[in-house]
């Protein structure tokens, strides 16, 4: 007969053992932005002379350095950004990334899309994002845009990209059913270890499927990149502004920069400034 005591050391071998052979994740952190290190070759690439003064008027608002710094953004890196938009983070990620990485703008492919206003919208996008490129080649000549379909997104080799990027993105894709198929297709692009550097427009809980306002739940974005498999790694305070009551008639584009409000009303949505965002880094296991 084995002695109580020896039954009692087997359990708590056991139980070390199983501990030893179950992976454990780190909680996610909270980095203070203060905390953040922004590298020099960061700190030069915003502050570049070449960038347009009214998309560097938008800095006190998106603080670009910080959040480049915290998504682990360096010059070597191969660095996709999904929908950029008119290039605000181009102008600062091509010229970073020119010399040893690369830089990446992955846009709708206005093919994948039926004819018609949004074919055309999708269109006249790459074609000003390519205009702006091939006009600036001592910014963009390593600049590379690629395509993708929103319905079935890839935007890359698989495992071959260091960084995700997405700015203010996400609720369109909710809002069009696309949006767990586009953290589907991140995943599936970046390298093991990658990261996928989020801010999104921040709603005080969770929104709606059809929601319209343009800001969407902090753990609605988080759920949906953990179904994909990401872990979540860190977040940050960097783009939170406690100003945004988040109740504009016209939602996030009542604040600057759209500014779809009354002109009566101007200072006061001025006084609030751009929207309040979620800025969130989510690790590729």
């Amino acid at each position: 007969m084995i002695a109580a005591s020896s039954l009692r050391s087997c359990r708590l071998l056991l139980a070390s053992a199983l501990l030893v052979a179950v992976p454990a994740f780190a909680a996610p952190a909270t980095v203070a932005p203060a905390k953040i290190q922004v590298s020099p070759a960061i700190d030069a690439a915003v502050n570049a002379s070449t960038r347009d003064p009214a998309n560097v008027k938008r800095d006190n608002y998106r603080h670009p350095a910080q959040s480049l710094a915290f998504f682990k953004v360096a010059p070597e890196k191969t660095v996709i950004e999904i929908t950029p938009g008119n290039g605000w983070y181009s102008e600062i990620l091509a010229p970073l990334l020119r010399a040893k990485g690369h830089y990446i703008a992955a846009v709708v492919d206005p093919a994948a899309v039926p004819e018609g206003r949004g074919r055309d919208y999708q269109q006249r996008s790459r074609d000003g994002l390519e205009k702006k490129f091939t006009g600036a080649p001592g910014q963009f000549d390593k600049a590379a845009v690629v395509g993708y379909d929103p319905a079935k997104p890839v935007f890359g080799p698989p495992n071959s990209a260091d960084v995700v990027l997405t700015f203010r993105n996400v609720h369109n894709w909710r809002k069009a059913g696309q949006a767990q198929g586009m953290f589907q297709g991140f995943f599936n692009v970046l390298k093991p270890g990658g990261v996928l550097g989020v801010v999104e427009h921040r709603a005080k809980a969770d929104v709606a499927d059809d929601d319209d306002t343009g800001y969407v739940g902090q753990q609605q974005v988080i759920a949906m990149a953990e179904a994909a498999g990401f872990k979540l790694d860190a977040r940050t305070e960097v783009n939170a502004n406690p100003r945004d009551t988040k109740d504009h008639p016209n939602g996030v584009w009542t604040l600057p920069p759209t500014n779809q409000h009354d002109k009566a009303d101007d200072a006061k949505y001025q006084a609030i400034g751009e929207s309040d965002r979620m800025t969130l880094r989510f690790v590729k296991p």
